[in-house]
Parts: C-alpha cells; sequence; structure tokens
C-alpha cells in the first residue's frame, strides 16, 4: 500500500466529534427524533435536546465522514423544520456509546 493510500485510508476512519447548535423552526417538529433516526443509521453516537431558546444541541461522534453526513442532514432536518442556520464546532473525541435523545435544558 502506498503511503498515500495508507494516510487516505486513516483519515476515512478518523473519529470526528462535532458540537452542533441548530436554529431555526426546530422544535416541535419531530427534530431530535429524526436525528437520532438519522444518527443511527450512520452509526454515529452523541446526544441531542432543545434549549429553551429554541434551538436544537446536539454532539455527534464516529467516522469522519460520518459525522460530516450527520452534519449535512442537519442542515435539512425533517420535512417538517425550517433550518436557518448551523453552527459546528469540532473538538476532541468524549466516547460516547450510544445516540440519545435528551431533555429540553
Amino acid at each position: 500500500m502506498s503511503t498515500l493510500s495508507s494516510q487516505a485510508s486513516a483519515q476515512a476512519s478518523a473519529q470526528a466529534s462535532a458540537h452542533v447548535f441548530v436554529s431555526g423552526k426546530v422544535q416541535g417538529v419531530g427534530y431530535r427524533a429524526s436525528a437520532a433516526d438519522a444518527a443511527i443509521l450512520l452509526k454515529i453516537n452523541g446526544w441531542v435536546r432543545n434549549l429553551r431558546d429554541g434551538r436544537v444541541e446536539a454532539m455527534f461522534e464516529g467516522d469522519r465522514p460520518h459525522v460530516d453526513e450527520m452534519i449535512r442532514w442537519c442542515q435539512q432536518g425533517p420535512p417538517t423544520a425550517i433550518v436557518d442556520a448551523v453552527d459546528i464546532k469540532y473538538q476532541a473525541v468524549q466516547g460516547f456509546q450510544r445516540f440519545e435523545v435528551g431533555r429540553t435544558v
């Protein structure tokens, strides 16, 4: 295997962690449940919850391509959502073992 091939392979399987805030019409539209369904399909661990200010907050961890796909999903959300903005901060992987839907905080 060439050095470039092994580097590409390592990057494809690299773990990523993204802290995401989604604003718009994202509460009362099934956003959290739909996000959980998408995360499970993509083998993403972490959580999603509503914030009292009307935004949705989430943590996504998994293979970098899957985390990136989950962030793309967030930009649309479920059919009844209207997403205005998605703010993303990548950070160190925390080691979540599953995906959970949290309460409003």
